[in-house]
């Protein structure tokens, strides 16, 4: 690693010289994770970190062979990387159960924008820790993606996914639970797949959630209806009779659940059910949640506080109305109702 000096004015109009240490690119990942551990970072975060920055090493090798340095990296070059992964990446490249037919070329607006907060958050502390004098995504923005409006699922859709699951098997019950849990309560995958019996009071049918199994570090408390209440009991009740441990969402062989593996089940049902052209994922089921508990009355503050959103705008964009929810809302509280006699 060489020293980069350059001349830096002091408040009194002085100059001096300030030494940036040359990071080669494969170093700087290994500052910014051991920054990160510091600062208490999730180890699932910092495993993404070195993911997506490995992606952007990868490809900066094949396009830009000369970069050693990684304040050699410019603002062209990144904005170079978007390009290829909207229009040259492949999705699914080399993986193993997707046939190469079924990859598509350009990645989605979605993913780029997930590995491009990566990169800002890598690059953000390069330049606080001044390992690097010139940030190269200070003014790189993220992709305008449009508002999806059927991200959510109807009451007749989750009606006909209800009436899949096989409540006379331990698996299909169990998947009936998780799924009227997330209806009812909001909670991330994650959270779900976490639940032991203890972090239910059944009492006051809440949802105790401490803040090592939250997104934002936060204990949580979400109330849940007592026919969840009823639900959850029920299988605390069946595992107990089968398994040691106080998990409540496990597999037929008593080990943890994945998230990808519940969000399969997730997909299994929506299919058997015949919901078309939307995605079958936890997330939905969140958004489920989010829109119908504004389209019950209950206030903003208080869905945010149960679901768990550190910023108001980040709650916002789960909650979106299609264009009848719009319509009966207008029909209900136009003004001119107040003006036009209706003949009789």
């Amino acid at each position: 690693m060489s020293l980069k000096k350059r001349e830096r004015r002091v408040p009194n109009g002085a100059r001096t010289l300030h030494e940036y240490p040359r990071i080669k690119l494969d170093q700087a990942i290994d500052f910014v994770i051991s920054a990160k551990k510091a600062e208490g970072l999730r180890e699932r975060t910092l495993v993404d970190y070195a993911k997506h920055y490995g992606y952007f090493v990868d490809w900066l090798r094949e396009a830009h062979a000369d970069v050693e340095y990684v304040d050699e990296v410019t603002t062209q070059m990144v904005r170079d990387h978007i390009s290829y992964l909207k229009y040259d990446r492949t999705r699914y490249e080399g993986h193993k159960y997707i046939p190469t037919k079924d990859q598509r070329v350009g990645l989605s607006d979605t993913t780029i924008n997930i590995r491009l907060r990566t990169l800002k958050a890598i690059f953000n502390q390069l330049e606080r820790d001044d390992l690097i004098e010139v940030n190269p995504l200070a003014k790189v923005k993220l992709l305008r993606q449009d508002v999806d409006l059927t991200n959510c699922l109807t009451d007749d859709e989750v009606k006909a996914i209800l009436a899949q699951p096989n409540r006379r098997d331990f698996v299909g019950f169990r998947d009936y639970v998780g799924i009227v849990t997330l209806l009812d309560s909001g909670l991330r995958i994650s959270e779900l797949l976490k639940l032991r019996a203890g972090d239910i009071d059944f009492q006051t049918r809440f949802i105790v959630l401490p803040g090592e199994m939250n997104k934002n570090r936060k204990p949580r408390m979400v109330p849940i209806s007592a026919h969840t209440a009823k639900l959850l009991l029920q299988l605390i009740e069946e595992n107990r009779q089968f398994f040691s441990t106080d998990r409540l969402f496990m597999s037929s062989f008593g080990e943890p659940i994945s998230p990808n593996h519940f969000n399969k089940r997730l997909k299994y049902y929506g299919e058997k059910a015949g919901v078309a052209g939307k995605k079958m994922t936890a997330h939905v089921y969140r958004h489920t949640w989010a829109r119908a508990m504004v389209l019950n009355g209950a206030d903003p503050f208080t869905i945010q506080k149960m679901g768990g959103w550190a910023d108001m705008r980040t709650m916002r964009r789960y909650v979106q109305m299609d264009t009848d929810d719009l319509r009966k809302s207008h029909d209900e509280f136009s003004p001119t109702n107040r003006f036009i006699k209706k003949r009789n």
